[in-house]
C-alpha cells in the first residue's frame, strides 16, 4: 500500500494557520474571556484542571531565567523552525509529513505568537491520576507532540 500523497503546500499552510488559531482561540478563551489568574486552576474532568501558568522558557519551563535575551532567542529559534518546516513540507514524501510538519509549525507559531503578544506563553491544561500531576502545557504543545509520534512512526514504519 503506497502512503498518501502529500498535503500541496498550500494547504499544509492553512492547515498551520488553523492549527495556530485554534491554539490562539483555546488561550483567550482562558486568559481573557473566562479571565483566569495565574495559577488559579477550574476542575473540568477528574483527571483534567485548567490552570493558568506563564511559561517564560520552553517545555516543562526550561531556560526560563534568561530574560529579554532569551525571550528573543526564543523568538528567534521559533521563527527558524517554522521556517524550516514549512520549507520541509514542499519536500514532504507523504501525507503523514506533511501533516507532521504543518503541526509543528502551527504548534510553533501559536507558541511565538504568545512570546510576541504576552512575553510568554500561556500553558492551560493540566493533567493529573492518583496526585501525580503532568507538566501545564497548551494546545501548541499537543500538536508538535503529536507530530513527534508521527515522525517517529514514519520514520520506523521504513
Amino acid at each position: 500500500m503506497t502512503p498518501a500523497k502529500p498535503l500541496s503546500l498550500r494547504h499544509a499552510l492553512v492547515l498551520t494557520l488553523l492549527l495556530a488559531a485554534l491554539d490562539q482561540l483555546s488561550k483567550i478563551a482562558i486568559v481573557d474571556w473566562a479571565g483566569f489568574a495565574t495559577h488559579e486552576t477550574m476542575a473540568v474532568l477528574p483527571f483534567l484542571d485548567f490552570t493558568l501558568i506563564w511559561n517564560y522558557g520552553i517545555s516543562y519551563g526550561l531556560f526560563d531565567e534568561g530574560g529579554d535575551a532569551g525571550r528573543y532567542a526564543l523568538i528567534i529559534l521559533s521563527v527558524l523552525a517554522i521556517g524550516v518546516f514549512i520549507y520541509l513540507m514542499r519536500g514532504a514524501e507523504n501525507l503523514r509529513l506533511s501533516a507532521a510538519y504543518a503541526l509543528i509549525a502551527g504548534g510553533a507559531l501559536g507558541n511565538l505568537i504568545d512570546r510576541l503578544w504576552h512575553g510568554a506563553v500561556v500553558d492551560f491544561i493540566s493533567l493529573h491520576a492518583a496526585g501525580y500531576y503532568w507538566y501545564v502545557f497548551n494546545l501548541a504543545d499537543i500538536w508538535i507532540s503529536a507530530a513527534v509520534i508521527i515522525l517517529i512512526y514514519d520514520a520506523l514504519r521504513d
